[in-house]
């Protein structure tokens, strides 16, 4: 792909597929299939199930690019919450499923992931991030993780714009609290 493809706008690029233009299809695919995978991992935690979550996410724009609206959305807006609609509907749909009592115990030791994100010095964050209640955490993750604007996070969780910065409001001295918190546990620990 070269600069010419760059300058095709994403939203061309759907009406394009809705009309079955594979190279069309590819080319956004290759745009964003890397950006959709760490935001549907942030989300499950689990790198194969984003893999394949942003895959359906992609068979859904395949199938579905004629109810795209530019006048409404970007593409990118209108793509990110079909990745996060599927997420939550993931989420709520997984179920742990309870080991006989002849079987061993699940391994809680740290998954590759939970190292990856010690690694990068974020544990802290992530720990308190999962405390937050659901549409905190999203907030926070649309605002801080992917980079969108109030206006474009509002949208995706189909908040009106003050009450989504009500809720970041909220979310963000929640993380606050938290993170005081574990450095004050921490400190005394080490007093």
């Amino acid at each position: 792909m070269g600069s010419d493809s760059d300058a095709i706008s994403d939203e061309t690029l759907v009406l394009r597929v809705a009309n079955a233009d594979r190279t069309a299809f590819g080319m956004l695919v290759d745009r964003h299939a890397l950006r959709y995978r760490a935001l549907a991992f942030r989300y499950l935690g689990d790198i194969a199930l984003a893999e394949d979550l942003v895959q359906e996410a992609f068979v859904k724009l395949w199938t579905h690019a004629r109810k795209f609206d530019a006048d409404k959305a970007r593409f990118t807006t209108w793509f990110h919450r079909v990745v996060v609609n599927r997420c939550l509907d993931e989420k709520r749909r997984k179920k742990p499923e309870a080991l006989p009592e002849e079987y061993d115990q699940p391994d809680d030791s740290p998954s590759v992931e939970h190292d990856m994100i010690q690694a990068d010095g974020n544990a802290s964050v992530a720990r308190a991030l999962e405390t937050l209640s659901g549409r905190q955490r999203m907030a926070i993750t649309l605002s801080y993780f992917d980079g969108l604007s109030n206006a474009e996070a509002a949208d995706v969780m189909k908040l009106n714009l003050k009450a989504y910065e009500s809720l970041l409001v909220r979310a963000r001295g929640k993380l606050r609290e938290i993170l005081i918190a574990e450095k004050q546990q921490l400190f005394e620990a080490l007093g």
